[in-house]
């Protein structure tokens, strides 16, 4: 274990910056979804049911949109791939407090499209700003630093809407847009040869299917046009094998354990009658997750994700059994351990596993995962506790979790054994 790792990350002045602006730029995202809510019950006096239809539109179109924002960095650069969510942030934000139940549905729809893609491209940046060996720590600062976000987050959206929920989301939608106004200011750098990069041990950045792509593409001038994108298609996905697939399940995994967890806290303290000392629950899970994101990032080994999920899984069953705030907040501690070293290792062996050429993609398609997962968590954590029980939600989406996690590790082994060159 290496803790003076962070002290060499963090004295890369790029790096801190980056850092720095990934957490302040998730801000209004993570504000966003509590404000709307609050926006769609109070001032627009609707049900808690079409506050989550509204926030299911967000979640698919961040999932369709992440790996296509992604696929755009890869192609395009940087600056030029985020106009479009530039524009479309304090667009659809500015205009949503004014639209009626309908056409917010399809904004919200459009604002996920085309939302500033800060998680994709600050993990995209990191991977070619530290070398291979300081990635598992920088890719755990940024985890720890997500932690923090949706801490402030959710609180800074309350604030907003306890003042007014339409000047609320106009002020996140301008916000948004200068997040990445300013990323495409400071531009950081998405391929190894760029300013700012690590060259020192630069990585290939073509393949052979990436070859094999670029001698396909000119003979597929004067073809049918849905010929030429189906052929296309197919040599884009040359990059998804087994490997990458098992690290894609383990972020969904993740994404549905995080929501049912805190979907699972609200019910039990409203259960007993403790709503208000749910502050004391979040405060040991979150802080757990940071200080398991800063053990794991000085770690000098890397820790197959799916091991990860594994025993995080598991770990949330006894929370179910928790009487009050205290034995809640307590019982959450060993798998809040674990909460952030699991992002941060899957997000390290995406990197390790995809060429640069196709890491935008990848990093917006792991995003994604994680984001159907945490839109999977809510409603199956909370049908399970309205059958059942409170507890009911921590165990079944405990069970579910780890007969995933298991059976991505019984693929992973096969996998090795007939490819054992790319293993993870």
């Amino acid at each position: 274990m290496n803790f003076a790792a962070y002290r060499g990350i963090l004295a890369v002045g790029s790096v801190r910056r980056l850092l720095i602006v990934a957490m302040l730029a998730r801000i209004p995202h993570a504000a966003a979804g509590v404000l709307l809510t609050l926006h769609v019950v109070e001032s627009m006096k609707l049900s808690y049911a079409a506050a989550g239809a509204i926030a299911a539109s967000i979640t698919i179109g961040m999932a369709i949109g992440a790996p296509w924002r992604g696929r755009m960095v890869d192609i395009y650069g940087l600056r030029r791939a985020l106009i479009p969510s530039v524009v479309a942030e304090v667009v659809v934000w500015g205009t949503a407090p004014f639209l009626n139940f309908q056409l917010l549905v399809v904004a919200a729809f459009i604002g996920g499209l085309f939302a500033v893609p800060i998680f994709s491209v600050v993990r995209q940046a990191l991977g070619v700003m530290v070398p291979p060996e300081q990635r598992r720590t920088a890719y755990a600062l940024d985890s720890m630093g997500a932690e923090i976000t949706f801490m402030i987050g959710p609180a800074a959206g309350v604030m907003l809407a306890t003042t007014n929920t339409v000047m609320g989301l106009i002020v996140i939608g301008v916000s948004a847009s200068l997040a990445g106004i300013f990323l495409m200011w400071f531009n950081p750098p998405t391929r190894t040869g760029q300013k700012g990069s690590f060259v020192a041990v630069a990585e290939p950045t073509t393949d052979h299917h990436d070859l094999v792509e670029d001698q396909v593409a000119p003979d597929l001038l004067g073809k049918n046009i849905l010929v030429r994108w189906l052929r296309t298609t197919k040599y884009n996905v040359r990059w998804v094998n087994i490997a990458v697939l098992a690290i894609l399940a383990t972020s969904l995994g993740a994404g549905l354990v995080l929501t049912g967890v805190n979907v699972g806290m609200v019910a039990l303290m409203r259960e007993n009658n403790s709503t208000g000392e749910l502050g004391i629950v979040f405060l040991f899970w979150c802080g757990a997750s940071l200080a398991g994101g800063l053990v794991y990032g000085a770690l000098k080994r890397s820790v197959n994700p799916l091991w990860l999920l594994c025993a995080m899984a598991l770990l949330i069953i006894p929370m179910g059994f928790a009487t009050n705030a205290w034995t809640l907040g307590l019982l959450s501690i060993l798998p809040g351990l674990l909460c952030a070293p699991v992002l941060t290792s899957s997000a390290e062996h995406i990197a390790d596993l995809v060429t640069e050429k196709r890491r935008g993609e990848a990093m917006g398609w792991y995003g994604s995962s994680m984001t159907i997962g945490s839109a999977m968590g809510a409603p199956f954590a909370g049908a399970m506790m309205d059958n059942i029980g409170p507890w009911a939600g921590f165990a079944i989406v405990g069970i579910a979790c780890t007969i995933l996690g298991l059976l991505g590790l019984i693929v992973m082994s096969r996998w090795r054994r007939r490819s054992p060159g790319d293993a993870v």
